[in-house]
């Protein structure tokens, strides 16, 4: 994709909807924390739908540990993988009473270092708790990087290095949450709503849904 369709592309996006907002819930950047650990191979409305009583009781690190593993799977068990999210989450809330007081440390690093934590889920907590530019790549950015041209690559890592080097720098903050949404909304895996796309004249994927008769 041309440089100058990629900045009218995230014009679009923007223009669609200014503010951008992740679908998981949170109060604090821990909380933030444990949901996307939660969140992995499992939907934010699930996830929504178990940490919503969770949050009530365990949102600090400290709390978290006091509620302990059986009792944290109590409230997860309709997430799948739920056990070894419920030893990962305990365990990443021990990690950080013991070396960083309590808080989420504002570090990628830092961060890839905790149980249950890779490189996507840094990537989120940095952009929504710290307000950092990072671009988590899931399987809907992915997909809308890929499909449209936008930023193309055989693995999440290549894809988000991709996106990196052509997202306009005062697009940077909410690209992650943008094309995520248009991925999970507009530019669906099985049939992409390509009649409603705001960027469907931009993108370079042949096989467009057509309009209904």
């Amino acid at each position: 994709m041309k440089k100058e369709d990629v900045v009218e592309f995230f014009d679009r996006l923007a223009e669609a909807l200014p503010e951008p907002k992740g679908e998981l819930e949170y109060v604090n950047p821990y909380t933030l924390l444990v949901a996307v650990v939660l969140s992995a191979q499992a939907t934010d409305v699930g996830v929504n739908k178990a940490t919503r009583e969770l949050f009530k009781v365990a949102d600090t690190p400290e709390k978290m540990v006091a509620l302990g593993e059986e009792g944290l799977k109590r409230y997860i068990r309709t997430i799948g993988l739920y056990n070894s999210k419920a030893r990962n989450v305990i365990r990443l809330s021990e990690i950080l009473i013991a070396e960083h007081g309590g808080e989420v440390p504002r570090s990628r690093e830092e961060l890839e270092k905790l149980p249950g934590v890779g490189r996507k889920t840094a990537n989120v907590v940095l952009n929504i708790a710290f307000q950092e530019p990072t671009i988590a790549v899931d399987t809907h950015i992915f997909r809308v990087a890929n499909r449209t041209g936008l930023a193309p690559g055989k693995t999440p890592r290549q894809v988000e290095e991709a996106l990196e080097a052509v997202v306009p720098p005062g697009r940077r903050l909410h690209a992650h949450h943008w094309l995520i949404l248009h991925g999970r909304y507009v530019c669906k895996a099985r049939k992409p709503d390509c009649p409603v796309c705001v960027v469907n004249d931009l993108c370079e994927y042949p096989a467009k849904t057509p309009p209904a008769v």
